[in-house]
């Protein structure tokens, strides 16, 4: 497995800036362009994240309370052409009703599934809980597209430089079958470490 894979779009991530919010594909941007779309859990600091790629202290909103993020969230980058950075609602942990969380999870299937312009994923998992069933159903997701994904172990700060490389080792393992369209790295965006 590659460290990044070659066949994410080039994109500049430091022109985002935000465009807007949908609670549904319906109500998302005209399907033009090209997406790369974040998700994880909710707990996996997915708005943290963007924050660090694109270098900006507040672009996406992040929260002590997990499940803040309830919308699918749009970010433009600002440089004449029609990219986009999406921000997915998060998954599993969040403290809400059952049924918000069914209607959380049938929105992001909605989106994985019928969005043309999505051509990448990055997908967010703790470094000390990854590859959850959620997890293994949006790698699923992006197997059935044939697109790629590059995994970003967060909160690897939170760990030993040993023990870190040793959850990398065994998730890579773990995604041999998929080496052609699956990346991972260790990430935090505390300290801004890849």
């Amino acid at each position: 497995m590659t460290e990044s894979p070659a066949s994410f779009p080039a994109l500049n991530y430091t022109t985002a800036r935000f465009l807007t919010s949908a609670p549904t594909l319906a109500q998302c941007p005209e399907d033009s362009g090209t997406e790369v779309a974040f998700a994880g859990r909710s707990n996996a600091g997915k708005s943290s994240a963007i924050n660090a790629l694109t270098q900006q202290k507040a672009l996406a909103r992040t929260s002590r309370t997990p499940g803040r993020t309830q919308l699918i969230n749009y970010f433009g980058l600002m440089n004449g052409t029609s990219q986009r950075l999406v921000d997915l609602p998060g998954y599993g942990y969040a403290k809400v009703p059952e049924a918000v969380k069914l209607e959380w999870q049938h929105h992001l299937a909605d989106y994985l599934r019928g969005r043309n312009t999505l051509r990448g994923l990055v997908l967010l998992m703790d470094v000390r809980h990854p590859l959850t069933e959620f997890d293994q159903m949006m790698l699923g997701f992006a197997d059935k597209r044939d697109m790629p994904v590059h995994i970003l172990l967060t909160k690897a700060d939170k760990l030993k430089k040993g023990p870190a490389n040793a959850s990398l080792q065994k998730v890579r393992s773990q995604l041999r079958e998929w080496e052609d369209l699956v990346s991972v790295q260790l990430f935090s965006a505390l300290k801004k470490t890849a």
